[in-house]
Order: structure tokens, then C-alpha cells, then sequence
């Protein structure tokens, strides 16, 4: 009886209803890529910023923006270049001779959902342009600051073979971003799919095929409820020790902050809560692991020589573990 009571005091259905329509609007035009979408959505539900790396063409930029058409919010989308300057980002101070005073223009930076394409092609000056925006939701120019209209999320691409005329991100950024989500080539039966569903739609706007299914205040609901998800003490003390661990490893150069055992924390609740569960599992840490901690951690230079990536890593310290039942 108690259990009916509980389960209907944090009921996920407006949750796993949200989350579903947004799956279903996807795939009218994006084939495969499940978990791409799977972990952007839980990103928004856990009030985070995500990088996605992969080849050019592997429908990163496209699948960012059809989750925005998803939302009924605001979307802006700047194209890093070498030449970009931060007050392209955030806005400038321009005299109005009229008032005889300078007024602030915003810049595209002001939005809810920012789709930042090749985000490594900008040199350092611009990406500490974003390091104030992505932390604390706000902006500060001659003095004043400007807030974000909540929700506010960070979507960036890059692509992780042409090194020429990109610049590696601080790490200090990198640990801003909740996930970074990697994003293989599809099967050859996918890439058949995609050849047979573009066929269908033809040449219209892929984008006018995807339909609104969420509010601002729908999911500043849903960011609530996944908040209110239980983490025995246990499952706490178990991402603790993930992120610990990092710091001593014999593989690690560098190791996790306390703002990844946040993130993992974060991401768990909004996973479990995806799965119609009240409560984090272990299982929920260890999938979320692999995409809290591989841009945080970074692995020694012999370990990369051997060829040794930052997920085998991870698997490592994860199995050198005790997992919590």
C-alpha cells in the first residue's frame, strides 16, 4: 500500500512521455544514433552542456538542432572560426550617438539552446569568452551582468580528425561541459536507412518534419523531478570512489574534479528517471561514467602511445571497483 502512495507522489510519467515524444519527432529524420540522442536529452534534463565529437557527416550539427526544434525555446547557432573574437559571442558595447552613451548589443550567446559548430576551430581568447556563460548562467561586460533566460544549454560539435587550424580546448572548459558524447559511422543497414529515408522526404526542409513537443515551463517540471531522484548513500560514497580513483591511477596524467562527481550524480538521476525509475542503480553510474569522465580525464603520454584511449581507462578503474548491489 505504502508502495502505491510512493510511486504516485514522484510519478514519471509526464517524464517518460516528454522523453519519448522527443525520440519519436527524431526519428523522422535521424536514423541510428540512439545514444547520441539518448545522452543530449538526459544533458537537458540534468541542466548541463554537451560537446559531441565525431567524423563530418555523422548527423552531429543535424541531430543538435532537431532537438532544439523539439523545445518550444529560443536557438541560436554560432560557426567557430580562427578569426572569431569574443564580443562575436557574447555581445558588444556600441555608442548610440542620440543618447550619447553606449549600449550593450546582445550577442548569440543570448539564447536558450547555443549549437556551437567546431568549437576547437577558435583560438583561446574566445573559448574563455564562454568559461563565465557556461559555469554560472550569466555574462559580465563593462561592468554589468546579464543573465541567461533559463533554460540555457551549450550544444558544441567538433571533429576529431583534422588537427589543422584547431586549437585543443582548456581543460578548464572541457570540465564545464556534462558530456562529451562520441558518435561512431552507422552500419551499412543504417546507411542504407538513411539513403532510403532522405529519398522519401526528398528535397524539403528535414526541420519542418519536426514538431514542438516541450514548454519552457515543462521542463523546468521535469529538471524538478529529476532532482527529487533517490541515491542511497551507498550509490554516493560508489561515484566518489569512481572519481578518487582517477586521481591515483597509474594510468591518469590528470584526474576528475569534484564538479565530475557532481555530473555523475546529475546524470545518474536523469538516467534513472529516463528509465521510469525513482531511484539510481549502480548501472546508471556505470553507463553514465564513460560520458562524465572521458574529456576530464587525461591519460599519461606513455599509456597513449600504447594506443590506450581515456574509455579503457575508465572501464579500468570502474572494474577495480566494488560494485554496490
Amino acid at each position: 500500500m505504502e508502495e502505491n502512495i510512493f510511486q504516485q507522489r514522484t510519478d514519471l510519467s509526464q517524464l517518460n512521455g516528454a522523453v519519448q515524444s522527443i525520440n519519436n519527432e527524431i526519428k523522422k529524420v535521424i536514423v541510428g544514433q540512439g545514444d547520441m540522442v539518448k545522452m543530449i536529452i538526459a544533458a537537458i534534463l540534468a541542466d548541463g552542456h554537451v560537446i559531441i565529437e565525431g567524423a563530418p557527416g555523422v548527423a552531429k550539427t543535424l541531430t543538435a538542432r532537431l532537438v532544439a526544434k523539439t523545445i518550444d525555446v529560443q536557438f541560436s547557432r554560432i560557426q567557430f572560426t580562427p578569426d572569431l573574437m569574443p564580443s562575436d559571442v557574447l555581445g558588444t558595447s556600441i555608442f548610440n550617438p542620440r543618447d550619447s552613451k553606449f549600449e550593450f548589443k546582445r550577442g548569440p550567446i543570448f539564447s536558450n539552446i547555443v549549437l556551437i559548430d567546431e568549437i576547437n576551430r577558435s583560438p583561446a581568447k574566445t573559448q574563455a569568452a564562454l568559461f563565465e556563460v557556461m559555469e554560472e548562467r550569466q555574462i559580465t561586460m563593462d561592468g554589468q551582468t546579464y543573465k541567461m533566460e533559463p533554460p540555457f544549454m551549450i550544444i558544441a560539435t567538433q571533429n576529431p580528425i583534422e588537427y589543422e587550424g584547431t586549437y585543443r580546448l582548456p581543460e578548464a572548459q572541457l570540465d564545464r561541459f556534462l558530456f562529451k558524447i562520441t558518435v561512431p559511422y552507422p552500419t551499412e543497414e543504417q546507411e542504407c536507412n538513411i539513403l532510403s529515408r532522405f529519398h522519401q522526404l526528398g528535397n524539403g526542409e528535414v526541420l519542418g518534419a519536426i514538431d514542438k513537443v516541450l514548454s519552457v515551463q515543462q521542463i523546468k517540471q521535469l529538471r524538478e523531478q529529476v532532482k527529487e531522484i533517490l541515491i542511497e548513500e551507498k550509490l554516493l560514497q560508489f561515484i566518489a570512489k569512481i572519481i578518487v580513483t582517477t586521481r591515483s591511477h597509474k594510468s591518469i596524467f590528470l584526474g576528475a574534479s569534484p564538479r565530475a562527481s557532481l555530473a555523475l550524480m546529475n546524470a545518474s538521476k536523469a538516467l534513472a528517471a529516463m528509465q521510469g525509475r525513482d531511484f539510481v542503480t549502480p548501472d546508471d553510474i556505470v553507463y553514465a561514467a564513460p560520458y562524465v569522465l572521458r574529456h576530464r580525464i587525461i591519460v599519461t603520454p606513455e599509456k597513449e602511445m600504447e594506443g590506450i584511449t581515456s574509455d579503457e581507462v575508465i572501464q579500468q578503474v570502474i572494474h577495480s571497483l566494488e560494485i554496490p548491489r
